[in-house]
Formats: C-alpha cells, sequence, structure tokens
C-alpha cells in the first residue's frame, strides 16, 4: 500500500497534541463548554453562528494530504461560523482491545501518532485555527463525524447521539449536537441503506430513521437545524436521472418489497419516511424552499464516479433542513459544486453545502428585499437577451 506522509523528524519525545474542544465531560457523556481560553473571544460578540457549511469529505485526512491548499481557500472565502464534516474516517484514540474514545483521534502506534499530527497541523493554521472542534469517531478508519465552531460561539451543550440522554456516542460517531441559546445543530451521517434485507442494511436504515423521528418530536422546544449526508433524496427533482435510479440493482438481486426497489437513497420506503419526518418534525428543507425548479448544473451534492455507468448520475443528498420557526431566516442555501467534472468537490465526491440564516427576525424583510432586487435584475437581464 502506498504511503501517504513523509516520516516524521526527531524532535525529541512526541507530546500529544490537543486539537479538541475547550469542553468538559459530565457523567452522562455530554460535554459543557468552558469559560478557557475562548471566553474573552466571546465575550465581544454575543451574536449566534449564522453561516453554516456541511460537507461529506470521504476522508478527512486524505483531503488534508490532497486538497488542503484549495479547501482552505475555499473556507477563507465563505468564512462559515459551523463547518460539519462526514466521513471523517479517522479512528478513536485506544490500543486494541482497550474501550475506545470516540472524542479523540488515535495516537498510540506510530502510523496513528504521524496521521493526528498531520491533522494538528493542518487544523492549526488559518483558518481553522479560529475554531474549536469536536469529533465522533469510530473504532476504525470507517464513518465518524466532526463539528467545528468559531471560537467566539460557545455552544451551552455538544452531545453525540440521538438519545434524549446522549448517554454514549452514536455506533459509528454518526452524530453531534451542539446547543446554543435559541436553537440546535445536529451533524449527521446517515447510515446507507443499502441493497438487501439485511441486518447491515434495509432493517439498520429503518431503525435510524424511525428514530430520528422520535428524536425531533422530542426536541421541538427548541428550533433544530439539521445537516450532513442524510442519504437520501427526497423528490424526483432531488436527481439528474429518476429513471436509472429507481431501477437501479445490484446483481440482479430485486428486494421482495417493491418499495425497497432501486438505489440506495432513493428507494420509495426511504422517501416516504424522510418525507414523515419533516411533516410531523416541521421541518423545512432549506435549499429546496428557494429553489423550486430543476438546476442541472448546480442542483446536486454527489456524484457519480466520472468513469462508467455512474458518470453524469448525481443526487441531492447533502441538506440543510431547519424547523418552520427558522424558514423566514433563509437567507440562501446553495451547493458549492457544480457539474459531472466534480468542480468544488475538493477531491470528495459530495460538495459543500452551504446555508446563511439572517441574524435575527428584523432583518428578514432586507435579507428577502436583497433576494428580490438579485431577481429582478437576473429577470431584466434575461427580458433583455431575448428581446
Amino acid at each position: 500500500m502506498k504511503r501517504f506522509f513523509q516520516p516524521i523528524e526527531k524532535d525529541g519525545s512526541f507530546k500529544k497534541p490537543t486539537i479538541s474542544s475547550v469542553s468538559s465531560s459530565d457523567k452522562d457523556g455530554e460535554q459543557t463548554t468552558t469559560t478557557q481560553t475562548i471566553s474573552e473571544t466571546a465575550s465581544d460578540n454575543k451574536k449566534e453562528p449564522t453561516k453554516f457549511l456541511t460537507w461529506n469529505a470521504n476522508s478527512f485526512l486524505l483531503r488534508i494530504k490532497n486538497n488542503w491548499t484549495e479547501f482552505t481557500k475555499f473556507i477563507e472565502n465563505l468564512d462559515p461560523d459551523v463547518i460539519a464534516i462526514q466521513e471523517v474516517r479517522m479512528p478513536a484514540a485506544g490500543s486494541k482491545g482497550a474501550p475506545k474514545n470516540p472524542r479523540e483521534l488515535k495516537d498510540d502506534t506510530s502510523s496513528s501518532r504521524e496521521e493526528k499530527l498531520v491533522v494538528t497541523r493542518a487544523l492549526s493554521s488559518p483558518p481553522f485555527k479560529n475554531y474549536n472542534v469536536w469529533w465522533s469517531l469510530s473504532d476504525s478508519k470507517y464513518a465518524g463525524t466532526a463539528l467545528f465552531i468559531k471560537k467566539c460561539f460557545q455552544p451551552k451543550k455538544v452531545s453525540f447521539s440521538l438519545d434524549a440522554t446522549g448517554s454514549k456516542h452514536e455506533p459509528d460517531g454518526r452524530v453531534i449536537l451542539a446547543e446554543f441559546e435559541t436553537f440546535r445543530i445536529l451533524n449527521t451521517y446517515v447510515p446507507n441503506n443499502g441493497w438487501k434485507e439485511e441486518e447491515s442494511s434495509f432493517p439498520r436504515r429503518r431503525k435510524w430513521d424511525k428514530r430520528m423521528l422520535e428524536f425531533v418530536l422530542a426536541t421541538s422546544d427548541k428550533p433544530l437545524i439539521w445537516c450532513g449526508d442524510l442519504n437520501v433524496s427526497h423528490e424526483d427533482i432531488d436527481v439528474s436521472h429518476p429513471e436509472f435510479f429507481s431501477a437501479a440493482k445490484l446483481n440482479g438481486y430485486i428486494p421482495p418489497n417493491k418499495e425497497d426497489c432501486g438505489q440506495p437513497g432513493f428507494t420509495l420506503a426511504e422517501r416516504r419516511r424522510f418525507g414523515t419526518i419533516l411533516k410531523e418534525g416541521k421541518l423545512v428543507d432549506a435549499y429546496r424552499f428557494l429553489h423550486k425548479d430543476t438546476d442541472m448544473e448546480r442542483g446536486f451534492s454527489w456524484s457519480g464516479n466520472p468513469v462508467g455507468k455512474y458518470r453524469g448520475k448525481r443526487m441531492r443528498i447533502d441538506y440543510f433542513i431547519v424547523s418552520e420557526k427558522l424558514k423566514d431566516r433563509i437567507v440562501s442555501c446553495e451547493m458549492q459544486g457544480r457539474g459531472i467534472e466534480l468542480d468544488g468537490f475538493y477531491g470528495s465526491d459530495h460538495c459543500p453545502v452551504f446555508l446563511e440564516l439572517s441574524e435575527k427576525d428584523a432583518d428578514t424583510k432586507q435579507a428577502k428585499k436583497r433576494s428580490h432586487r438579485r431577481f429582478v435584475t437576473l429577470s431584466s437581464a434575461k427580458s433583455l437577451l431575448y428581446s
């Protein structure tokens, strides 16, 4: 196997880097933020986050090694307050056979220390040094999530499960939940539905969707921003080739239930359950709230391999879902990549998705006026073009 890292020069004993957030753990597995190094910065700015980015990195370590220059420039220009990452694919701390700590990167072997150092160095430079990071990691190089929050914003609490108690990390590190004064933000890497009626496929996804519905109903006391790779395309408009995805099979296998047939993420069963979560949870798909029509250039967040039968086949499976109470504060929600050549995907098969909310309800009218002016300008330009 090709080595991705250069040997580390000896400079004395290796010191374990600290890259986790400044927080304290309580007995039930949640973290409550403290007032350590971020208190002075936070005191200067009382506002809560309004700009959010979600991205399935498809291996955070590989993105650092291969695409970091471009991605950091992108972050500097966009300047999000919160960055939600899925598919970190870095193992949790803990030696073989010992209990794991999913909040910390593994560093008990020479290779894992080397990998952790690569990450530490990347996150200690601008713009990422301006963020605190929370990890929720799998036992192996699989799945996992991370949540970056600017140091000037302090969440009241951070937990790692859909359970009300937050007593444990979700299996495979699929959840990070941060609570602020007026809203919660949930970063999830939803399990893929798979192709078959077996424990790691259909039943696992059904169980997840049931728990997700229970979660949104149980936490309705405060507005929710739910983001991440949700592994579902809700409507036909959310895929580039509906007939292709509806008829997709793996090795000719046809599930016994017709609603489970098709591409994982586009089966009728998944789409209906997702619709139920939105309806009963009083949630709004932020992107579709603003974009009613098909956009073959920028309307999808996942793109198939440029070589093979999936070339040009695209899906929108990365979302910002917000409570209805927040919908009038939506300023913009945009895919940051485009086209079948993966422009703006930064080495992943997913592109980042960006959400901006107005700072407060009083700003909504101004935001709508700006949006209306942009629409009028665009409409006028089209009229001139086709007159």
